[in-house]
This record gives structure tokens, sequence and C-alpha cells, in this order.
């Protein structure tokens, strides 16, 4: 969880952002060109599989699964992962410095009632490197190819990888077939997972894809084909001679289709009146769970898992590793995470850490992981009634601080290189034009691959960042790339301008998110934001923006402007003696008449008392002020409904 933009060296004192937790820090090795053709990666899956006798579809499936076909120039993933086939070389392993929620000033609980939470748990040392992170050790043992050739030539990592699928077909007694259908078990053996769950889940999802086919166009340019298979039944059964572990999922509350492990966060006492680390709750019974908040780690997994069984750290209810995508839940969704660092949020939502680094755009994530996220968000959002948008499935960097001292200190990852677009087509969900030109309102909508704004501070403060697809689109004051980019009064009270630092998110949007329109010119399109008019550079012929209908809100007539709230919190006749009242303190921000914002839900103000160890003080207390979420900038915020009108966007 990358640290404010405000701080900016607090989220890097790590090498060239080095993998941070667990002691497994990964090396950025420097890419070599790549040895394939500009049109030759297709032909480099037929020549593997010839020379090993693996399926060309079963080579196929598996790289999707594992990169969608991408090289990234030979840039490792979050894993260590590495070229089409993502074959890991995690073989330094470096002290980490400070774990996710320890970094910068952000309170993980964000509750006002409480002293704030500012763990500075060191992270646990590991000194072995499981079979999952050593895969391209193994590929380089079998094929006689340089580790380095692995790492860099993405023709070589094909064969690394139709090589490893090759001998796990050899070691489970099976023959070299030529028929997909016989190759379920190396495929749930191939990302070296140790349990039976994890390996069927990520055989089930290669061969969805090999039933369904795929095409796309890679990173390098390059058209690749797989053809549908829809009738392909895998012989399932290869999985019992694969002596793999049967990991506990009895307590999950997960999707049948993902492999899901219960590691308990703890709920105990320690030290004077201290308990963590999170609090107890009867969610949905005693309030809603309205939103799902999206993460990355700052970590590697193992280390991970270290700090959230940690009493004295803090919780999220569930992380995902990214070799794999293996899902491992911590707390019950009754109950409540400290996570978001604000406690209206927290008290309303459901966290998900996603292992990974916001400032180190080529530690890409794998689709194994992206994929298992989605499958769980959408069984999060059907059982509890979330809707599947950017105004409730949350990134943290879209949670909005709860007071005004908060702001700065507000952490913002997933980050620019987190793909929304991706990941919401997942969700069954994927971003469109769902208006008329000339519409009232639109939606960010980036292409990923071809959008590349520059960034700086992901190895060190003010050096660029390597050049990469990102979700981000960067605002300015006026309709040129010259003018002065958008002020945030909450990130810096001084007055003082946004940045391209790749943690400031003082003057960008974000794909998904939707802001009414302020204006046009030419390739320029303005929208309010954070009470002012913003331009980005909208051209029609490779947009940033698309056209969406929707319903917005405005001042009130005879309002010149209205506060704008971090939380919804009840007015204070609504609390009852033993609770102290919460301030309904509003942000630095102003909402003025005339302009116009995107609406989300409309709901009673609401507070979650739970300050102590027993369960028996708790109480969840409901006012009648009605609040309009709405998108103001980067983060979602609150207005009072008695302060606006609604209407549909025009």
């Amino acid at each position: 969880m990358r640290g404010s933009a405000t701080a900016p060296d607090r989220g890097r004192r790590r090498a060239a952002q080095a993998v941070a937790a667990g002691a497994l820090i990964l090396p950025l090795l420097g890419a070599a060109p790549s040895e394939t053709s500009a049109d030759g990666l297709q032909q480099a899956f037929a020549a593997a599989s010839a020379q090993y006798h693996v399926p060309q579809s079963v080579l196929l499936g598996v790289s999707y699964l594992q990169s969608r076909w991408d090289a990234h120039g030979g840039a490792p993933s979050v894993a260590g992962g590495y070229g089409p086939m993502h074959l890991t070389d995690a073989r330094t392993a470096l002290a980490a410095e400070a774990p996710h929620h320890s970094e910068g000033t952000e309170d993980a609980r964000g509750d006002s009632a409480r002293a704030p939470l500012l763990p500075r748990t060191e992270v646990p040392a590991s000194t072995e490197l499981p079979a999952r992170l050593t895969t391209l050790t193994k590929a380089a043992e079998l094929t006689g190819l340089a580790a380095e050739k692995l790492r860099t030539d993405p023709a070589a990592n094909v064969a690394g990888g139709a090589a490893l699928l090759a001998a796990a077909q050899k070691e489970l007694g099976e023959p070299l077939s030529d028929d997909p259908a016989d190759w379920y078990g190396a495929v749930a053996r191939f990302p070296a997972a140790d349990d039976r769950a994890t390996a069927a889940a990520y055989a089930n999802d290669v061969y969805d894809v090999l039933r369904t086919g795929e095409r796309r166009t890679t990173d390098t340019g390059q058209q690749i084909t797989l053809a549908a298979r829809p009738d392909l039944a895998p012989e399932t059964g290869q999985l019992d001679r694969a002596g793999l572990r049967d990991a506990s999922a009895a307590e999950t509350e997960c999707p049948t289709t993902v492999s899901c492990e219960w590691i308990p966060a703890p709920y105990e006492q320690f030290g004077e009146g201290d308990y963590g680390n999170h609090d107890l709750g009867d969610r949905p019974a005693s309030q809603s769970i309205d939103y799902i908040v999206i993460h990355d780690t700052e970590g590697a997994w193992e280390g991970v898992l270290n700090l959230v069984q940690d009493p004295t750290y803090v919780s999220w209810n569930y992380s995902l590793r990214s070799t794999d995508g293996h899902i491992a839940q911590h707390l019950k969704a009754k109950d409540v995470g400290w996570h978001a660092g604000n406690w209206y949020i927290n008290s309303k939502s459901i966290g998900l850490e996603h292992e990974g680094f916001l400032a180190n755009p080529d530690a890409w994530y794998t689709e194994a992981m992206y994929r298992t996220s989605a499958r769980l968000v959408k069984y999060l959002a059907a059982k509890y009634g979330i809707p599947l948008d950017r105004q409730h499935i949350l990134g943290h960097d879209t949670v909005p601080g709860p007071t005004t001292s908060a702001i700065p200190g507000m952490h913002t990852d997933p980050g620019p290189y987190w793909d929304w677009q991706h990941y919401f087509t997942l969700l069954g969900r994927p971003f469109g034009t769902t208006a008329r030109a000339g519409a009232g309102l639109l939606t960010i909508l980036p292409d990923y691959t071809a959008h590349r704004p520059a960034f700086t501070g992901c190895a060190a403060q003010g050096k660029p960042c390597p050049a990469h697809g990102s979700s981000a689109v960067r605002l300015h004051s006026q309709p040129d790339e010259n003018s002065a980019l958008i002020k945030d009064i909450g990130l810096r009270p001084s007055g003082d301008a946004s940045t391209i630092d790749v943690s400031d998110i003082g003057s960008r949007v974000s794909t998904g998110q939707q802001y009414a329109v302020a204006g046009r010119q030419g390739d320029w399109t303005a929208i309010w934001y954070l009470g002012q008019k913003a331009w980005f550079k909208n051209p029609k012929k490779q947009p940033t923006a698309v056209n969406a209908s929707g319903a917005v809100v405005t001042p009130i007539a005879g309002l010149a402007q209205i506060p704008v709230y971090g939380r919804a919190y009840p007015e204070a006749g609504a609390y009852p003696a033993d609770v102290p009242a919460q301030a309904v303190s509003p942000l630095p921000y102003k909402l003025l008449a005339g302009q116009k914002y995107v609406v989300g839900d409309k709901v009673p103000g609401e507070y979650y008392y739970a300050v102590g160890f027993a369960t028996d003080s708790h109480k969840v207390i409901v006012g009648k002020d009605l609040y309009y979420e709405i998108q103001f900038g980067h983060r979602v915020a609150y207005v009072r409904a008695a302060d606006v009108r609604e209407e549909p966007a025009r």
C-alpha cells in the first residue's frame, strides 16, 4: 500500500522497487533485446511444441493464463516471473524495509474515536524460496539454456515452459500425448503450487481458455491466436497422483471456482487495553457491506501472511497470490478489518490485498491473479448486493481521507498501473460508451497498452519511471499540455502544485471513473473535479474517455457552495448517551453552484462504535441525515442530501 504523494520519500526506500516482504525481494535484472522476430512468437510456440512434444494449444493456454502472451520486455512480474511463460527466478533474497501498512502517516483504522494506529512491525525474514519462485532454474536445467536467455528471449522462455510441462507429464507417468485432454495433471503442476485446490483451480482456468479460445495482440504487436475447443474434457483424475497437500478451506467464504485457504487474523488482547487486529461485527445484519477495496501488498506473499497474523499489525479480509491466484482469507465478511484508512469505509467494506507494488510498472500482475480476484469480487458483490462500478469497487487510492488532517497521509495503491479496464471485463462489466455524442457525463477509458503518461518516482524521487501502459489520465488547468496541473488543497494546503509523481493523485483520473462534463475544446475535454474545471486530452482518434449516462448532483438553488465530507456520519442527536458523538467534519474542499458530480449511493449517516475488545459495547448508530456518495476528485466523497438536488446528466 503506497504512501502519500506529499511525502515522496516514504515509498522510495526500496532500490528499483525491490520486492518488500518476507525478505523474498526479487531482482529487476536488465532486459536484453528479444531474439524473437516481430511475428515469431506464434512460431515459437509451434517450435517448442514440436521439440518437447507438448500440444501447442496447451502451451498457449498456460502462457495466456500467466502473461496473456506478453513478454514485458524481459522485466519480471510481481513474483519474479519472466516472459510469456512466467518462469520464476527469485534467487536473490534481500532484507525488507517498510511493510505495507507501516508506510506514511495513514491510520489504517481511520477512527477518530481511538488513538491513531500506526504499526511499525518488522517483516519476518524467510530463508527458503518455495518451488513456485524457482521454476526458471528448473527450466534452465531441463533445456540447457542459460538463465539470462530464458529471462530475456521469449522463444527460449516458451521452450523452457514446454520443458517444464513435459517433465511434469513424465513424472506423473503420463504419455507425451498430442491430445490436450491428457495434460491436465501437468498443467495443474506448472505454477508449482503446493496444494491441490490451487493446482486444480489453475488447471481449470487454463482449460477454460482452451475451450473458449483467445485472440490477442501482445505488448510487442504480435497477433496470437488460440483456436477454441468447446468440447474439450480433460482427465482431471490425473491430479490424484500429483502428491499435493489439501489446504483447509472449511472456514472460507469463497466461490467454488477458486482456491481459497483459511489463515485467520487474530482477535486478541495484548498490553494495556490494546487488542488486534480487527473488530468483530455482525455484517450484513447490523450494517450493510457496500464496498470492496482493492489494495496491493507492497510486499511478497510469505511476509504479508506473517503480518496479517500479527495481533499488533492491521488486517484485511483476503490476500491474493500473484504466481497462481491462490487466495487466503483472514477475516469473515461479518467482521471489520483495519485496512482502508477511513473507519466509515472500513466498517462497510471488504478489503482485498493483491501481491504487488504500486511504483514498479514492470512488476506486472499475472492473469491468474486478475481472474481469481475477479471471481472473488463477483461472488462477494452478488452475495452482498454490491454494484460492480468504480464507486463501489474502490481502489485504496479512491478512499477519501476521513478528516482534513488525514488527507495527506492516505495511501495511493493499487496505482496507475493496475489495469481497471481488463479487471472490469473479467467482472463481466466492461466499460464502454453508454450515451450519445455530446452527453453531459463521461467514463474515463484510455487504451491501457497504448496510453503511456509520464510518471516519476518509481525507483527514486524525481527520476522518470519506465514507459508503461496505464489506467491514469492527467488533468490540466487549461486545454494545453503545458498548462499547470490541477491543485489539490487537501493534499497540499500550502497551495503547491501537483506533480507527475507516481503516488501523486492530485491531478489525475482513472479508468472507469465517471465525471460530469464542464466543457469541450478541440481535442480537449473538461470535467468538474475538486471544485475546479479540469482539462484532459481526449482526441477522437485515440480517446481517453467515452460518453456515459447517469445521475449527478448540484447544489440546491440559493447555495453558492456546499461542504464536502470524507465520511457519512450521523448527526449528533442520533447518538445514544453511552456513545460519544463523532464530528461531522467537512473536508477543505467546496462544491460550488453550477458544478455537477456523479452520484453513487444515497445513504443515511452511519457509525460503528467498536472501541473495545468486549463486543457487548459495540453499536451501530444510524442517523436521519442522508448523504450522497459522489465522484469528487480522484477519490470519492460525500455531500449532505439536503444540500443538493439530484438530476439526470444532460
